[in-house]
């Protein structure tokens, strides 16, 4: 039995979000949950449950999904632009990864 993963309800949301999204772009490209699951090598119920934006579903299945509709290379959007990264500068980064 999976542990049930518990998130703040501002990033459930946000999550939801995604999760809609997701629906979105593929009903916008006109491809069904079966076809989309089998591209994506999941089932589809784990496709409804990242439609439907749940936790507990791994980034890897997310990012099959997102390959599988042609928006794959989003993920590589998060985290993209970091203040803080950018506040310390190259130097503080190298020190800090040591």
């Amino acid at each position: 039995m999976k542990k049930e993963v518990l998130l703040y309800p501002r990033s459930q949301a946000m999550l939801r979000r995604v999760g809609a999204q997701i629906r979105l772009a593929r009903l916008r490209r006109r491809l069904s949950t079966s076809l989309v699951a089998e591209r994506a090598k999941i089932s589809r119920s784990t496709l409804w449950k990242i439609e439907n934006g749940e936790a507990g579903v791994s980034i890897g299945a997310y990012v099959s999904v997102l390959c599988a509709i042609g928006l794959g290379k989003d993920i590589l959007l998060l985290a993209r632009d970091d203040e803080l990264i950018e506040a310390l500068g190259e130097r503080e980064i190298e020190e800090i990864s040591r």
